[in-house]
């Protein structure tokens, strides 16, 4: 159950004094919306960066204005423009929409952390995230990456691609995030046949963030490949959940109920 996300970056620095430029201030705004925090009240908003309410108001509508933010029940949320410069297409949006309530039920119903991520280059990018109840907080956040060799998510569906195109993808050496983190390609190639063997199901076994295990299903269209990937996450000795095999049970039957959403005539292709 990997917990697909990297640790988001720093915040802007703040010296006792309100950053002087416009774009330290988005930045900051920005920062607020947080994975635990997808939607934030001005007054949030206002408390979290520092800056005067007036401030907040003006920028953030200016924001809303260009996209960077958008209206949500209850307060603001990130808007379609933070996700299109992360390499999103519009059905990456709609995937989504119609994937978020299937993902926050299972995250409820197993006590897990989800999350619902695509492929874009050698990373994984995580479109939304789901925290169940009492479960461990995870450093995760909506719009974060992680590169896809270390996460369950991102072997899930590096698996539906040509080893090929992943061969192409990643260079000999990869990065290392924790000591379980795979470090050469080849040994990615062995790891993909085996997720392949299993049915598409992929583990991560603290191999992106020690004391975390994930276990990730892909979200199969008609075409090759996979449009995103559905994980569930936790840490070791957290709280109470199935296995690893009951995991990947529930998530296939999540991811397949999924892709019927998001593809009405996916039964027909199945």
């Amino acid at each position: 159950m990997t917990i697909d996300m990297r640790v988001a970056p720093e915040p802007v620095q703040r010296s006792g004094l309100p950053p002087a430029s416009m774009i330290e201030r988005m930045t900051l705004i920005l920062d607020a919306f947080d994975g635990a925090s997808p939607i934030r009240t001005l007054l949030d908003v206002a408390e979290s960066t520092g800056l005067p309410r007036s401030s907040v108001h003006r920028i953030i509508d200016q924001m809303v204005r260009l996209r960077w933010l958008a209206h949500a029940p209850g307060g603001y949320r990130l808007g379609l423009r933070t996700f299109e410069l992360g390499g999103l297409a519009a059905e990456h949006n709609e995937v989504r929409d119609a994937v978020s309530p299937l993902l926050h039920e299972v995250a409820q119903r197993t006590g897990m952390v989800g999350h619902l991520g695509v492929l874009d280059g050698p990373e994984v990018l995580y479109l939304d995230k789901a925290a169940g109840r009492s479960c461990d907080p995870l450093p995760t956040r909506l719009g974060g990456r992680m590169p896809a060799h270390s996460t369950a998510v991102g072997k899930a569906l590096l698996a539906t691609l040509d080893p090929g195109v992943v061969e192409l993808a990643f260079r000999e050496r990869l990065p290392q995030l924790t000591p379980r983190t795979i470090t050469h390609r080849a040994e990615l190639h062995r790891e993909l046949g085996r997720v392949r063997s299993h049915q598409g199901v992929a583990v991560d076994r603290e191999e992106s963030v020690t004391g975390v295990v994930c276990v990730a299903v892909p979200i199969r269209s008609r075409v090759p490949g996979a449009v995103a990937a559905l994980s569930l996450s936790g840490r070791l000795g957290g709280a109470r959940a199935p296995g690893t095999s009951g995991l990947a049970r529930i998530l296939v039957e999540v991811a397949d109920e999924a892709a019927r959403a998001v593809f009405p005539r996916y039964a027909r292709w199945h």
